[in-house]
């Protein structure tokens, strides 16, 4: 039976607009197992993940659990663990990075304030590599596992790479998926070359757009319509751009993207369905998953 991620690959499925929206990440590190609810499937305290994941709901906080590429015998706990948030807006992206011996502690901070872009002075700045994230939870879907922990492995061992498996990006069926922190732009089909000039161009405060499913810090059609904009004009910088409106509502939106040297343009995106149907996800039944199709780029006066 063929996999998700080949039927999406043979079917040539669209990658703009898919990548989850989280404005904030808060990474834990949890090695070890992960199942297929990670947050509450884990080495992690079940209790622990549970309330994390109800005080992130509405914040725009994405929580998901990350370890360090390769083998992971279920031996023991970790003395201390290390814990990134990262914000992904344009213009003010920023990570902020601590090491906690009790998860619990996490339940202290104030998700809202940090789902809205203010870290006040959180822990300390993370000034070093590019974040490379790539989803491995085999639990949650097959795919991740066979395709994104070799591909994570070749990351770790050519060294000069921040590399870390995560239990969740969404989309399966782009496998290997790949997150990269700060800007927050997900890509699908990854390959080690193609992730090795996604982090050149990072380090360098560059988007390469090459199978990029878009920018976390917004929703699906604001994602699609600045991809497009980006392929319009050829624009590299990853903060030239920001998604400044949105109208209306599925399965059509207005969306305005704006341009750090004032040129604007409006967006027209659609959203439609992802024909022959195929498996979102392996095991699951076949279905039609939506896709944001953009039908018109205009630049405004």
């Amino acid at each position: 039976m063929s996999t998700c991620a080949t039927a999406s690959r043979l079917l040539t499925e669209p990658l703009a607009g898919t990548a989850a929206p989280a404005r904030t990440w808060l990474l834990i590190e949890q090695p070890g197992p992960w199942g297929a609810d990670a947050l509450t499937s884990s080495h992690l305290a079940p209790a622990v993940g549970r309330a994390l994941g109800a005080a992130a709901e509405g914040t725009g906080v994405r929580v998901a659990l990350i370890r360090r590429p390769g083998r992971h015998a279920d031996c023991h706990e970790p003395a201390t663990q290390r814990i990134f948030v990262a914000h992904t807006a344009p213009g003010r992206s920023w990570i902020r990075t601590t090491r906690v011996s009790d998860p619990a502690s996490l339940l202290e901070l104030d998700l809202g304030a940090l789902g809205a872009g203010e870290h006040g002075g959180l822990w300390e700045a993370y000034e070093g590599e590019p974040l490379a994230l790539v989803c491995t939870n085999g639990k949650r879907d097959r795919c991740c596992a066979l395709l994104g922990r070799p591909l994570a492995a070749e990351l770790a061992a050519s060294g000069g790479t921040e590399a870390w498996e995560v239990t969740h990006i969404g989309g399966h069926r782009f496998a290997p998926t790949l997150f990269v922190l700060p800007y927050g732009y997900a890509y699908g089909r990854a390959t080690a070359q193609a992730v090795k000039e996604v982090l050149e161009a990072a380090r360098e405060g560059r988007i390469t757009t090459a199978n990029c499913r878009g920018r976390s810090a917004w929703e699906r059609p604001g994602q699609a319509a600045e991809l497009a904009v980006r392929a319009l004009t050829g624009e590299e910088g990853a903060d030239a751009l920001d998604v400044t409106g949105t109208l209306g509502a599925g399965p059509r939106w207005s969306v305005t993207v704006s341009h750090t040297d004032g040129r604007a343009w409006r967006v027209e995106v659609e959203q439609g369905a992802a024909e022959p149907p195929r498996p979102e996800s392996c095991g699951r039944a076949l279905g039609t998953p939506a896709r944001m199709d953009v039908v018109a780029v205009t630049p405004l006066p």
